[in-house]
């Protein structure tokens, strides 16, 4: 069996498992797939950039046309599989001596709960860390961590993906250490990952707007109030989606940009982000939005 047909193997096997999956670059983890930028707007994204997310599949007859195409790793998008995967890491050469790695540290986060370490599917990565695979609860949206359980322990969920097994690396291959079912997220780590109970966000009001067309002030209160509305793991992405969905208005001059951007600023912020990152994110996406903004239409 030549490496095409093993890859191509193992995005079937899990697929087959209700696990949406995705191209890789050949060798890497990264995803083979168009960013926004090099978007192409035909296809599937005709209407609007698809993230990998939304392109990820379990159809048999795609799978087998994208992997005939070329020896890609295989990708699994671990939110519409439904899945949260912890990522256990090893001890890097640039940290200092006598750090623990994520299995030690995940261990004695188990110990330290009362909790025995949880029996489920794990696999190798190329580095020699583990993945552990759960299930997440019907209607649980988890986002991805990186050191929230602690330190060298991710967790990868919504806004996320794992290599799967099966798939190669120039470090090594993903391989399959324990082939027990996949067990349902622990309640006690769950909480962990949500943390305390937030007190919702107040009520957002945008910053009066004197100039622009109705519609306009209309789509900018919208969008705001839902990036103030949206919960952690998901507030960068949805503050890029909504700067975008306006700035076609600052682009027509309906809106002025320091309006918008000091809007966007409050209802980030408002959502958890911290300011720099706002600010950041809001400058680049509506430099994109105008850049790229279409005439008005009649």
């Amino acid at each position: 069996m030549n490496l095409r047909t093993e890859l191509t193997t193992a995005a079937l096997a899990a697929a087959e498992r209700g696990w949406p999956v995705i191209p890789l670059r050949p060798g890497g983890k990264a995803p083979a797939l168009h960013g926004e930028r090099a978007c192409p707007r035909t296809g599937p994204c005709a209407a609007r950039h698809l993230r990998y997310e939304e392109r990820a599949t379990t159809d048999r007859a795609r799978i087998e046309r994208c992997w005939a195409t070329g020896p890609f790793n295989v990708g699994i998008a671990t939110g519409p599989a439904g899945l949260l995967v912890i990522d256990l890491d090893t001890v890097k050469a640039r940290d200092q001596k006598g750090t623990p790695d994520g299995a030690t540290n995940f261990s004695a986060l188990c110990e330290r709960a009362g909790q025995a370490l949880p029996a489920t599917r794990r696999v190798r990565t190329q580095s020699g860390g583990q993945h552990l695979y759960f299930n997440t609860p019907p209607g649980t949206r988890l986002g991805s961590t990186a050191g929230t359980l602690a330190k060298k322990v991710d967790t990868r969920a919504w806004g996320g993906q794992v290599v799967a097994p099966g798939s190669l690396t120039p470090q090594g291959a993903y391989t399959v250490l324990d082939a027990s079912p996949v067990a349902e997220l622990p309640k006690w780590l769950q909480s962990a990952l949500q943390g305390p109970p937030k007190a919702a966000p107040p009520p957002f009001r945008p910053t009066a707007v004197r100039d622009g067309s109705r519609y306009a002030v209309v789509v900018l209160g919208r969008e705001t109030a839902a990036v103030a509305a949206t919960g952690e793991g998901g507030r960068h992405s949805e503050l890029l989606r909504a700067v975008r969905a306006v700035g076609r208005f600052v682009a027509w001059q309906d809106l002025d940009r320091t309006t918008v951007e000091d809007a966007f600023a409050a209802a980030g912020q408002a959502a958890g982000l911290p300011a720099a990152e706002c600010c950041a994110t809001i400058r680049s996406a509506l430099d994109w939005s105008i850049s790229t903004a279409r005439t008005r239409p009649a």
